[in-house]
């Protein structure tokens, strides 16, 4: 009898454990950072819906100048107006995944057939993120990676000057190892320390760098060609969306000033919730559930 009540007592208490650990939470994700990008997979990670105020969790702690010249590496060398862009919509960063999954479906259209695709489908996402959708390979590169794109976000709306700052940083070395320089599409002009500034020749026409932080913030190695260093894609004229914040987006580096549209661009931590940004063309919002009045077609993607 001792022998048969010993092992229903090891039975419960075994039954105990298993149920002790099965409501046990699940580990917490990785934090940021966390170097390179990640590996092609099959779409963009889902995010829950975009409600009109952040969900009320603690503003996140500064990060350090290393720490910010880190995160803007990636786009330290982007021309002024994208790079507007590009920081402005980081701060929407849960919706990047899905205006690149957007945008994927309907590579197909262009110019102003992108333009009125966009107000036609009713997309649900704030202008500076629909600002990115005629640049695919910008977007990408920001839903391949949210902790990225949420650091850079949260940075923007909590220190966006020492964010300027880290740009300059990033520039200034570029610039002093001879990779930075004027070419027939964009001029880099120098007016003084923290005020490096790379402007396209035709303002209506973009053209998005490609580099690797690796090289061009080092030192070159004997007999490699600088001019290599840095590459370009096509040509994107920005007429077309104007409405989405292209009429005037541009950096004040010495005020550490975001203007979108000729206006100052004051989104913080603190009015996240409730900052509509003034645009000089008005951008009608969605109004309802979102509509699909042009043929998506499922993006090809390579496995790895």
């Amino acid at each position: 009898m001792l022998r048969k009540a010993f092992l229903v007592v090891i039975a419960i208490s075994g039954s105990l454990s298993i149920v002790a650990l099965a409501q046990q939470a699940p580990p917490p994700p990785p934090a940021y950072p966390q170097p390179g990008y990640p590996q092609q997979q099959q779409g963009y990670p889902q995010q829950p819906g975009y409600p009109a105020q952040a969900p009320p969790y603690g503003q996140p702690p500064l990060l350090a100048p290393q720490q910010l010249d880190q995160i803007v590496q990636r786009i330290a060398l982007y021309p002024d107006p994208l790079l507007a862009q590009v920081l402005t919509a980081s701060s929407f960063w849960n919706q990047i995944p899905d205006a690149a999954t957007w945008v994927d479906q309907h590579n197909y259209l262009r110019g102003d057939e992108l333009s009125r695709a966009i107000y036609e489908d009713n997309l649900p996402f704030d202008p500076s993120v629909l600002a990115l959708l005629p640049f695919p390979s910008v977007l990408d590169m920001m839903a391949r990676d949210p902790g990225w794109t949420q650091a850079l976000g949260n940075a923007v709306l909590t220190q966006h000057p020492d964010v300027m700052d880290a740009v300059q940083r990033m520039r200034q070395v570029a610039m002093n190892y001879g990779y930075l320089q004027s070419n027939g599409d964009y001029r880099v002009m120098a007016g003084g320390p923290g005020d490096i500034e790379i402007l396209p020749i035709n303002s209506g026409l973009i053209y998005v760098p490609y580099y690797d932080p690796l090289v061009v913030f080092a030192a070159p190695r004997r007999g490699f060609y600088i001019g290599s260093a840095i590459s370009f894609g096509p040509g994107i004229f920005v007429g077309a969306f104007a409405p989405f914040g292209w009429a005037g987006p541009s950096l004040a580096w010495r005020t550490h000033e975001i203007f979108i549209d000729h206006r100052p661009w004051t989104r913080t931590w603190v009015n996240r919730g409730s900052y509509a940004h003034s645009y000089a063309v008005p951008v009608p919002r969605a109004a309802g559930p979102r509509v699909e009045r042009h043929e998506s077609r499922e993006p090809y993607r390579e496995r790895r």
